[in-house]
């Protein structure tokens, strides 16, 4: 087998960093990036605490960077997401789009909104909780319907997902049309988008990712063994069982923490596991970090294009489906080889 090509992890990180300054330069507003730059390096975090003492010092801190944040966390989250699904699943399609987790989530965020429920109850955000259980409820549906006696098949899950994917989509078009004044609010989940968002948002969707990554970097090991397949985890002492439900209460978790602020986005944990795969190999400590790193880059560019592509905000849903379609097509074409080896 041939051995992947290694990449220090500094250098997502150090692109990271850099690109968060850059797309902080983008957006309707005219802002260049050298302004950009000296907003951020001058004013710093004292500019978080301060009245904005410009227009633009007000766009670049309290209306672009906390956007762009939001969109590398919530990518970073999805990522981690996609390798826990593929690895559990062992199902190199899996992800919280392709099984119908997001649309569970959104299915939950939406009876929030049409139930009056989406503020926040005793510090807990209602909309999280019911995104949570959404993106639960239909983890485990998967799960349970796409497999028989503990057997499943890439195929089979596959289809199970796009199915009550599909189901629950048509659920969420119901409830639009049947509280139409709430139409606008429960759209933004079926499209994805990170617009109007701010810090108390980033906050969210931090704790989500900080929670969830360790959570799932405590099971790297166990999701290494699982890759020999469930007889040889038994063998090993491994309770498969045990540790795919825990990993799946994770990642749903994870899902369900994008998904209640940013609505329904696809395909980031499909493509970014496969991608980082050819430099780090299988092995999930070094996977899960470089996949979050990753993630979190694919999902911030493709926000920056959605927000800076045309006079018009593009929904950021749009744009990951049009690079994770075709990708998509490549993996079903290409199922029948091996892709955990």
């Amino acid at each position: 087998m041939k051995k992947p090509k290694s990449i220090p992890i500094g250098v997502p990180i150090i692109l990271s960093v850099a690109l968060v300054v850059i797309f902080t330069a983008f957006g309707t507003a005219d802002i260049s990036l050298a302004e950009a730059m000296k907003i951020l390096f001058t004013r710093g975090i004292a500019q978080l605490t301060e009245r904005a003492a410009s227009v633009q010092e007000m766009i670049v801190f309290q209306v672009r960077l906390p956007r762009v944040l939001i969109a590398y966390l919530s990518g970073a989250s999805l990522a981690v997401c996609g390798c826990g699904y593929q690895s559990a699943f062992k199902n190199p399609m899996a992800d919280p789009f392709v099984l119908g987790v997001s649309s569970g989530a959104a299915l939950g965020a939406t009876l929030s909104i049409v139930l009056k429920m989406s503020k926040n109850f005793l510090g807990l955000n209602i909309t999280a909780l019911f995104a949570f259980a959404g993106a639960l409820v239909t983890v485990f549906i998967v799960y349970a319907v796409g497999s028989r006696n503990g057997q499943k098949s890439t195929t089979t899950l596959l289809l199970t997902g796009l199915a009550i994917g599909q189901f629950i989509t048509a659920v969420i078009s119901i409830l639009m049309l049947m509280f139409q004044e709430n139409i606008k609010d429960i759209y933004f989940w079926t499209l994805g988008s990170f617009a109007a968002k701010s810090w108390p948002q980033l906050a969210i969707v931090a704790v989500y990712f900080i929670i969830g990554f360790i959570l799932m970097m405590m099971h790297h090991t166990s999701l290494d063994v699982m890759l020999m397949g469930d007889e040889t985890a038994y063998l090993l002492g491994l309770d498969v069982h045990k540790v795919r439900r825990r990993i799946l209460l994770i990642t749903s978790v994870l899902a369900a923490g994008v998904v209640s602020i940013a609505g329904i986005i696809g395909f980031v944990g499909l493509i970014t596991p496969h991608v980082v795969r050819i430099f780090t190999g299988p092995k999930h400590k070094r996977l899960l970090t470089y996949s979050a790193l990753v993630g979190g880059i694919f999902l911030m560019s493709a926000d920056t294009i959605a927000r800076s592509l045309l006079s018009q905000e593009v929904p950021v849903g749009i744009i990951t489906a049009i690079f994770g379609a075709p990708f998509f097509i490549y993996l079903i074409v290409k199922s029948k080889r091996e892709i955990f080896s």
